[in-house]
């Protein structure tokens, strides 16, 4: 086991010291033989206790603490950098990848919204930016224009052509179709009680009157 971590510990030093090199040196067969061969270590069970080991030693710990800062700060560094902001300009332009950042971060964006929604605060500050007459004027703005018009008729036109929305509507139609049969059958009963009704009101009218002439003779 020892054997392993320190095997592990050479290469990741020797990986260390040739990323300052040149990109050969990287590509040489000694190199890739290294790395294929410490590859194959990390994937036995020696090999992840090996490095389970080395990261839960002080020293090492100490040593993560110490470059997660040095990381930290050349991260923040390249992304405020021209070049940072290029990169991640044309990575947004990306489907795939602008698909897979909305996935990854739709359940953390929901959270994020539902907490923000329920936030007295935030709240206040979204009724004040929208009573804002700058806010409604670029909003109105945007509902006018050609592109947001354009925009709302392809919306319009994918949802109509939905096979989802096209079963919703189906059921919607049929449901109103049943409501409105049992609506017809309920009045036609009810009119055909009112009829019986009043005929036999009629008959009743009609057999008094003959009692009452019969009586008079």
């Amino acid at each position: 086991m020892r054997r392993i971590q320190l095997v592990l510990l050479v290469f990741l030093i020797l990986t260390a010291c040739n990323q300052g090199g040149s990109s050969d040196s990287q590509q040489s067969p000694e190199y890739e033989s290294t790395k294929k061969m410490v590859v194959d270590i990390l994937k036995t069970d020696d090999g992840k206790k090996a490095v389970q080991d080395i990261l839960t030693e002080e020293q090492m710990k100490q040593q993560l603490v110490i470059n997660s800062d040095v990381v930290k700060q050349s991260v923040e560094k390249l992304v405020d950098s021209d070049k940072g902001k290029e990169f991640w300009k044309k990575l947004f332009e990306d489907p795939s990848f602008v698909q897979a950042y909305v996935k990854a971060t739709e359940e953390s964006d929901k959270e994020l919204m539902k907490g923000l929604m329920n936030d007295s605060t935030y709240q206040a500050q979204m009724i004040q930016l929208f009573q804002n007459e700058d806010m409604q004027k670029m909003i109105q703005s945007a509902l006018k224009s050609q592109a947001f018009k354009e925009h709302l008729e392809e919306t319009i036109q994918e949802t109509l052509n939905s096979p989802l929305f096209k079963a919703q509507m189906t059921e919607v139609l049929l449901k109103a179709a049943e409501e409105a049969k049992q609506s017809q059958e309920g009045n036609e009963q009810q009119q055909q009680q009112q009829s019986g009704s009043s005929g036999g009101q009629e008959e009743s009218g009609g057999g008094s009157s003959g009692s009452g002439g019969g009586g008079g003779g």
